[in-house]
């Protein structure tokens, strides 16, 4: 059958409109697209492909917009770079909760752990998941709302905590104990409580009470390691303690070792066994120097069970870091006879720190048998030659320089002169052997055989024009100077490897000379660079001899002058007035201060 034919008869247009050919338009559907006919596919093998419009824009066609718009269709797959873009930030979204969730973990003020209190002393955590994994006080509370806190030490940490970690640790302890106190509406203590230094926190769960309650993890395997070294020692675990950490950012050994004894002395008006721990100590074993100390008839406690903080702890550590908690104001307020104006208000923090020093300060036998010796061989030169009965005076010295300034505002950039100890020592020398009383001949001879022991951090003190004559405390141990260092000959016509200046102790004890000793060169921030790193042998040998040059000093001038000169801004000089007593010390006038108008205290002293 044949197509049917086209009538254009009735077409509503009368003639065909021909297009001139000067205007050589081009079809409408390139451009537009509106054609209605399907177009074939552009490649680089059509006939129809060109780059004509790369070169000019075409002009506009003739045809009419049409009314209604084109359907777009979309596409079967996503754009690869949406794709991307979706992947891209579903990874940051993933980053930013990773992030967000450490650092809530590891940096909120106050961990909140819920516990349930049942009828049968039963708890669980309902709370959080787990505990921290680091050390942190936290809070608890029951069903019924009421809210404790105490102190969670990952049983597996290593012991002791860092000295930062101990600080952080007391001061969150104030912010949760306060956070626990906000909670039952009690508001902060008053100002008497807060000084009182025995101030007991009643929403305070010891260690121990919190894992038999099950708040804290761990108690069935502390029993077990307690059962189990009980039996090997047959000794039980202490019920109170006290753990003195010898670890301070300080590279003097006065400052620790004037808390030592003051924490010994507090633990033994306290009751508590106590224990010292030198395991990060920077001079070495604490038996490379003292002899052992006083050890308890028991065990200490798990070391996750020793706190530094709050102050009602069953097992107590004290350290440099915790030296606020342990010993500042409330301690002082505690410790110090308020009523009084004297110098006698410091006598029970003197008497704390005269229980410790009898108590611990027992050096080695060597050092011992040396300073026993020295002493003998001091105060033999001080006696009176036969038919005389008065013997000379003995007055020691004490002349700290390095790092140490004094207190007495024109000298603070500088040191005391040295012609201040030595005056101070001819006026005591003549008080004492007054040439114009009635033994007159006596106080002469006795004069005569009177002199000056000296003991410095700096050599050059020993070579100054006031003590060149005077006899040093102990020559054990002596801190070299520059020039006392024998430099090897080279032959200066050939070239030598580089070797570095040698360094001496002018000028005296510098924390970056200690923390450097043992070192090919010197860095100037010393501490910061020294402490993270454990010192090699050799080095912590040099820093026992310090140590030591510098305890057999102290004990020589203490127990073989007739007086003694020294400035208050050095941690020594307090020390030295605890090795004398009270009743010599104080009492009598036998321990002088030039450095201001100071009296005696043991960490911070009082004007």
């Amino acid at each position: 059958m044949a197509p049917p034919a086209l009538d254009l008869t009735h077409s509503t247009h009368a003639k065909m409109m021909v297009i001139p050919p000067r205007l050589n338009l081009r079809r409408a559907a390139s451009y537009t697209g509106s054609s209605t006919h399907e177009k074939a596919p552009l490649s680089s093998t059509s006939s129809r492909f060109n780059f004509n419009h790369l070169l000019f824009s075409p002009p506009p066609s003739p045809g009419l917009p049409a009314l209604v718009p084109r359907p777009k269709k979309s596409p079967v797959a996503p754009r690869p770079s949406r794709v991307f873009r979706l992947f891209g930030w579903f990874l940051s979204l993933l980053a930013f909760l990773l992030v967000a969730k450490a650092g809530v973990k590891h940096f909120g003020d106050v961990p909140v752990v819920d516990w349930a209190l049942g009828t049968q002393e039963e708890y669980e955590m309902v709370g959080q998941d787990e505990l921290p994994e680091f050390p942190t006080p936290i809070a608890v509370t029951d069903r019924r709302g009421r809210s404790k806190w105490t102190v969670s030490i990952p049983p597996s940490y290593n012991f002791p905590l860092s000295t930062k970690e101990y600080t952080d640790i007391c001061a969150k302890c104030h912010e949760v104990a306060n956070h626990v106190r906000d909670l039952h509406g009690k508001s902060s203590p008053s100002q008497k409580a807060s000084l009182n230094y025995y101030y007991e926190d009643p929403y305070f769960l010891d260690v121990t009470e919190a894992e038999e309650r099950g708040l804290l993890p761990g108690a069935q395997d502390t029993a077990r390691r307690i059962s189990s070294r009980s039996q090997e020692s047959h000794l039980p675990v202490c019920e109170s303690t006290l753990t003195f950490v010898l670890e301070t950012p300080d590279a003097g050994l006065g400052t620790t070792l004037m808390m030592l004894w003051m924490a010994y002395g507090l633990a033994q008006k306290e009751k508590r066994a106590f224990f010292i721990d030198d395991s990060r100590w920077a001079y070495g074993e604490y038996t490379g120097i003292f002899k052992t100390p006083p050890i308890p008839n028991c065990q200490p406690p798990p070391r996750h069970e020793m706190l530094p903080c709050p102050r009602q702890a069953r097992h107590l550590v004290v350290s440099a870091a915790t030296s606020k908690e342990t010993f500042g104001n409330s301690f002082a307020n505690e410790y110090e006879i308020r009523k009084k104006r004297d110098q006698d208000r410091e006598k029970p923090m003197f008497d704390l720190a005269r229980t410790g020093y009898e108590a611990l300060f027992r050096l080695n036998h060597d050092d011992h048998s040396y300073v026993t010796s020295r002493i003998i061989e001091l105060r033999g030169k001080a006696k009176a030659p036969l038919g005389h009965k008065q013997d000379g005076t003995v007055v020691g010295v004490h002349v700290r320089h390095g790092d140490q300034h004094p207190f007495e505002y024109q000298y603070r950039g500088a040191y005391i002169p040295l012609n201040m100890y030595a005056d101070r020592a001819r006026e005591i020398i003549e008080d004492i052997h007054n040439t114009s009383a009635p033994s007159g001949g006596e106080n002469v001879v006795a004069k005569k055989h009177s002199f000056t022991v000296i003991a410095s951090d700096d050599p050059e003190v020993y070579d100054s024009e006031e003590f060149k004559r005077s006899p040093r405390a102990q020559e054990m141990i002596k801190l070299a100077a520059k020039s006392q260092v024998p430099q090897p000959e080279q032959d200066r016509s050939v070239m030598h490897k580089f070797v570095e200046e040698t360094f001496g102790w002018e000028g005296g004890f510098f924390a970056t000379m200690f923390w450097n000793l043992g070192r090919a060169g010197i860095n100037s921030d010393g501490a910061a660079a020294s402490m993270p790193v454990a010192p090699s042998a050799e080095t912590t040998r040099l820093r026992s001899y310090i140590g030591r040059a510098y305890l057999m000093d102290l004990a020589i001038l203490a127990h073989g002058s007739d007086a003694l000169i020294c400035t208050i801004s050095a941690t020594g000089c307090r020390l030295m007035a605890v090795m004398m007593g009270w009743e010599k010390a104080i009492d009598h006038g036998d321990w002088v201060n030039i450095d201001g108008n100071y009296q005696w205290a043991g960490l911070t002293p009082v004007s």
